[in-house]
């Protein structure tokens, strides 16, 4: 607890007026405290029984009955406009086999379609017993344009009617990866703006809904342009780091964008995110970059996987966007890319992040922290790619999602979620890191499990605490994290959502 003195050395900000939320807990079992927020931080913080003298009078006080107060959550990694698409399209992602999907897209095609395309999102190939090609879609639907988008976002699966529609008749199988898949799918009719901006609205709400206080947008596109306009139209759910993109990076350099910079009239809700750079592809559609060759493609180049952006580029995009105050977020997966990645930190010695780092090297392990490169992770992934892992890089899943060895190596992570790859959901992510299962079998390379307490802060940017002089970015809960097993730690019941003291989720 902090005492009466320490509320001196609060600074003000921006937010809502004087509420006291009483009988919260900050701890497991730990006694009642009294908390008082103003100027939108938190100012003081008192035992219960202390706290009635403090009390100012006509200051509104709210009783939380004993629940149990957080530091606000972050997703460190969405793809916020995918995210809130996905929302409204076919959801596939349970289905184990093409015939599987055509079938629901047979189903879903006697149903009206936004701007004329059938939308479907989640399939993942990867483990089944047939390939996914334009005839399996042309089948069932032969005249409605029928453009699928694979669970990890690399690899659009399109029928003949869509590939026309996107001029790209005669394309061989209808399977698009990598710099193929994002060109097909911009090339798709897009939704109004007041259609987009509703969507992402209601995705930010229901974000808020499960304790999110911010994000890193990831979303392709003048991110940071788009973010400034949402905030200018009324208050945001959320904190946006809107990430930057190489095609926006001279502009941005031209207007001095900075990460970290404000960028929404003096509101401080968005800001300027990393700069996003690929240096491979994903597992799933195996482009991820690695020093060993997937199963059964032989020993050539291809089998390897995918270097997206050549090391003496992507050296030089770093550096460039260092030298402006812009920090790097370097996508990678395969081990191979992940050292390519940590090299290319090593010759910029600029701080970012590394995005994913789902199979890494030994050798590479000590390096994140010894470079101060933090490790933006998905625990999801773990629990969701188990069987792939298993299958594509077998005999190397020692090393897979490694988030214990990072942490014992003394590496910084953030947990994400890569929405829509999986739900915009922190307590899933959560309960995937301490458990290392997502279902009913027993914890996948439970080596590599995280401490409850690390898992949290790794979910709010490092905040481990709620004290006096930060942002009142709180999550409230029904039930202490740490009392609760991994089902309830999934289904976490939130009872209510700060946002520099406003609500955003909860009390009016």
């Amino acid at each position: 607890m902090t005492s009466t003195a320490d509320v001196s050395t609060a600074t003000a900000g921006a937010g809502a007026g004087p509420l006291w939320l009483a009988r919260v807990r900050l701890g497991a079992g730990g006694p009642l405290a009294r908390v008082r927020v103003a100027d939108g931080r938190i100012t003081g913080i008192w035992a219960e029984e202390d706290a009635g003298r403090q009390l100012a009078s006509g200051e509104p006080v709210f009783d939380l009955a004993g629940r149990t107060v957080l530091p606000g959550l972050w997703d460190a990694h969405v793809h916020l406009g995918e995210w809130a698409a996905a929302r409204t399209r076919l959801d596939v992602s349970g289905l184990d086999s093409a015939r599987a999907v055509a079938e629901a897209v047979r189903e879903r095609a006697q149903e009206a379609l936004d701007d004329g395309v059938l939308t479907g999102f989640g399939f993942r190939d990867g483990l089944w017993p047939d390939a996914p090609h334009k005839d399996v879609l042309d089948a069932v639907v032969p005249h409605v344009p029928v453009a699928l988008v694979s669970q990890d976002l690399h690899t659009a699966w399109l029928n003949s009617a869509c590939l026309a529609l996107i001029g790209r008749v005669g394309h061989p199988s209808g399977l698009l990866r990598e710099h193929e898949c994002l060109e097909a799918l911009a090339a798709l009719p897009e939704a109004p703006v007041e259609t987009v901006d509703r969507r992402i609205e209601e995705a930010c709400r229901a974000a808020a809904a499960r304790g999110v206080t911010g994000i890193i947008d990831f979303q392709y596109g003048d991110t940071v342009t788009e973010w400034a306009r949402r905030s200018a139209a009324g208050p945001l759910p959320v904190r946006v780091d809107a990430a930057v993109y190489p095609s926006y990076l001279d502009a941005a350099i031209e207007r001095g964008l900075r990460t970290g910079s404000p960028v929404d009239e003096g509101a401080g809700v968005v800001r300027v995110g990393p700069l996003k750079l690929f240096t491979d592809g994903s597992l799933n559609t195996r482009t991820a970059l690695c020093r060993d060759p997937y199963p059964g493609l032989g020993d050539t180049p291809e089998a390897h996987g995918i270097q997206e952006t050549g090391t003496e580029e992507l050296v030089a995009l770093m550096r460039r966007a260092a030298a402006h105050g812009i920090e790097p977020a370097v996508h990678a997966i395969g081990d191979h890319a992940n050292t390519v990645a940590l090299d290319a930190f090593e010759a910029v010695r600029c701080r970012g992040r590394i995005e994913h780092a789902q199979l890494l090297s030994a050798a590479d392990l000590p390096r994140f922290a010894a470079l101060g490169v933090t490790a933006g992770v998905q625990p999801r992934h773990a629990t969701d790619d188990r069987d792939i892992a298993d299958r594509h890089w077998a005999g190397r899943t020692d090393r897979a999602f490694a988030y214990g060895d990072l942490l014992a190596a003394g590496a910084r992570l953030e947990f994400g979620s890569d929405a829509p790859v999986s739900p915009l959901d922190p307590w899933l992510g959560i309960a995937s890191a301490v458990g290392r299962t997502g279902d009913e079998r027993p914890a996948w390379h439970p080596e590599q499990r995280v401490p409850l307490a690390a898992a949290l802060a790794a979910s709010a940017r490092g905040r481990r605490l709620v004290r006096v002089g930060d942002p009142a970015d709180l999550v409230v809960t029904d039930v202490d994290p740490r009392e609760a097993d991994l089902t309830t730690l999934r289904a976490m019941p939130v009872f209510a959502t700060m946002l520099g003291g406003r609500w955003t989720h909860g009390p009016a």
